[in-house]
């Protein structure tokens, strides 16, 4: 019998992710809002560095209310921002075999889902892609696509490696881990200044940050704050992730974060999930981080304007 997925959200990840679950063998629900219509009527169209593809979503739904059967997980998309309420979203497709599956960025994410479903395991996802949404059920994936994975907060589990099949049989590599605090941390080595830097000086991509000196160091100091601050929290990520970073970014195709985009579609910016939950973090734990207080400073004044 097919895994019964449940798909929140239909943005760039999630349309993406949802096509490579249902080519993996999962039967595949995609909740939708703006791009229903769209995407119920014509489908997803995906232009990738790894060969283009099509598919459509075995059913479109507007609400989980109009789910038909109960979840064996539900995978979540949305980016973490103040006004989501995820719980609220989910809550009614949430069966005793529900596992959620947190694909998104951020540290600490996962303590609020818990929180409310503690009885449900949760997984925590990181997403290593290049990947935005052009329009309605259109996707342009330009490079990387791997993801990681791991029950929060330790282990490996028999669910977990029913999804890292299910990605790897849709054609990507799914690398599992004991310690998704770690990836996280791993994540948000690379998150932290790229993301945020990108809008603060106003829509750049990886090139323009790393050709210029300056914002290069800056990018720099940011990574090695976050890898110190892994540390003290207990999941240390080696410093050879910045220097790691550096060089593959570089390397890499010019490229507008996803926070790029949101800032130039006047979008809400993803402000505490990337940074302030690590500045939390660096305070509670007396850790010295003066570049990401820095940046987090900057972001938030750019969000507020976003949001008038």
């Amino acid at each position: 019998m097919k895994p019964q997925i449940l798909c929140v959200g239909s943005g760039a990840l999630g349309s993406y992710y949802s096509g490579i679950l249902q080519r993996g063998g999962a039967e595949t629900t995609l909740l939708c809002r703006s791009d229903y219509e769209v995407v119920k009527a014509r489908g997803i169209s995906v232009k990738s560095c790894d060969g283009d593809f099509f598919y459509k979503p075995d059913h479109v739904i507007k609400s989980v209310s109009e789910l038909s059967y109960e979840p064996d997980f539900i995978f979540v998309f949305l980016k973490v921002l103040p006004e989501i309420d995820l719980v609220s979203i989910i809550k009614e497709a949430v069966a005793k075999k529900t596992t959620i599956v947190l694909v998104q960025n951020g540290i600490d994410i996962e303590t609020p889902i818990q929180t409310a479903f503690p009885n449900n395991e949760i997984i925590g996802g990181l997403a290593f892609i290049c990947c935005q949404r052009i329009d309605s059920g259109l996707i342009d994936h330009q490079d990387y696509g791997h993801i990681k994975i791991g029950t929060f907060p330790t282990g490996i589990t028999e669910k977990g490696k029913i999804v890292q099949k299910l990605f790897e049989k849709g054609g990507i590599d799914c690398i599992l881990t004991d310690d998704v605090i770690a990836a996280r941390w791993e994540k948000l080595v690379w998150n932290a200044p790229f993301n945020p830097l990108s809008a603060i000086l106003g829509g750049v991509d990886t090139k323009f940050m790393l050709e210029d000196e300056d914002c290069y160091e800056l990018c720099e100091m940011v990574m090695k704050e976050v890898v110190k601050l892994s540390e003290a929290n207990g999941h240390a990520v080696s410093e050879e992730l910045v220097e790691k970073n550096l060089f593959y970014t570089k390397n890499m195709v010019p490229y507008k974060t996803s926070m790029c985009h949101d800032y130039e579609n006047r979008r809400h910016l993803e402000v505490d999930a990337i940074l302030g939950n690590a500045v939390r973090i660096a305070d509670q734990l007396n850790v010295s981080v003066p570049h990401l207080k820095t940046i987090y400073t900057l972001l938030k004044q750019v969000d507020r304007k976003i949001r008038g």
